[in-house]
């Protein structure tokens, strides 16, 4: 107490001049609205600048979280589509009439996850994800991106799960030509990673440049209708009644960073009654 006195003594003009200079400023900014207004103008400038810098360090942090509710609303919205829905009754015009709920059952299933690590120079390349068993990801499961198809399922662990890309010699995918129908098989020749593959495909078809390429979904682990990408250019294979069509991939293998896992909810029915099929032909005779 008696050190506080002794400073107060001390610098008593100091203090009472400060008082004063603050009882002057706040009359003068009170009551003079020019001088007011540049305040509260500064203050808010300073304010907001604060703010914004608050905002953009917390919203760095806050969006990884961000991307994974995205990516589950995504996965939701995907599961909506029609494509998706195996129809309970006969096929009906969905132009014309109102769907109900009970008119389909859900056939396709997205489990949402993250490309961690990647190849894309050797012969065969693979993806590493961060969904595994444990949200249920299984071997042979279809694997896209929101441009197009990127693999299928090769192994998984409980939280970790290894794609076979597309970018391998034996992916054997179906698909087939929007516009025209015309199926065949994505291969990859281990060259480019832009451009695979359409074989099978009969050269008294023709083909036009820049057709969409899609999944022809009767492998049951892609839905029919997920882009794979565009036929850039065919030519015809010598000896063979074929054509050579190379496709350019509407996904870029190099940059994919997240991914959806698609279930099958109806493959095991699919699987036991196909199983079921003698592999002779059956004799009517």
């Amino acid at each position: 107490m008696r050190n506080f006195l002794a400073f107060i003594r001390r610098f008593r003009v100091l203090l009472f001049f400060a008082l004063l200079q603050g009882f002057a400023l706040t009359i003068y900014f009170t009551f003079s609205a020019f001088p007011r207004t540049q305040y509260l103008t500064t203050a808010s400038s300073i304010s907001g600048t604060i703010m914004n810098w608050r905002n953009d360090v917390t919203k760095h942090f806050e969006l990884s979280s961000s991307n994974k509710k995205l990516q589950v609303e995504n996965a939701w919205l995907r599961e909506q589509l029609l494509e998706n829905k195996m129809a309970l009754s006969a096929p009906v015009d969905i132009d014309s009439v109102v769907l109900k709920k009970g008119d389909f059952t859900q056939h396709f299933e997205y489990i949402p996850g993250t490309v961690i690590s990647s190849s894309f120079s050797r012969r065969n390349n693979y993806f590493t994800l961060s969904v595994g068993s444990k949200q249920g990801v299984e071997r042979g499961m279809g694997v896209i991106s929101d441009k197009g198809i990127v693999g299928v399922i090769h192994n998984t662990s409980e939280h970790f799960s290894v794609v076979k890309s597309c970018l391998t010699k034996d992916i054997n995918t179906d698909i087939l030509i929007n516009e025209s129908g015309e199926p065949g098989l994505l291969k990859w020749d281990g060259r480019d990673a832009r451009r695979g593959n359409m074989t099978g495909v009969s050269n008294d078809r023709s083909i036009k440049k820049w057709s969409k390429i899609v999944t022809g979904g009767q492998s049951g682990i892609f839905p029919r209708g997920i882009p794979v990408g565009k036929v850039e250019k065919s030519a015809p294979v010598e000896g063979q009644p074929v054509w050579d069509v190379t496709v350019l991939f509407a996904e870029n293998f190099r940059t994919v960073q997240y991914i959806k896992v698609i279930k099958n909810i109806l493959k095991s029915e699919q699987d036991d009654l196909e199983d079921s099929i003698p592999d002779d032909p059956i004799d009517d005779e």
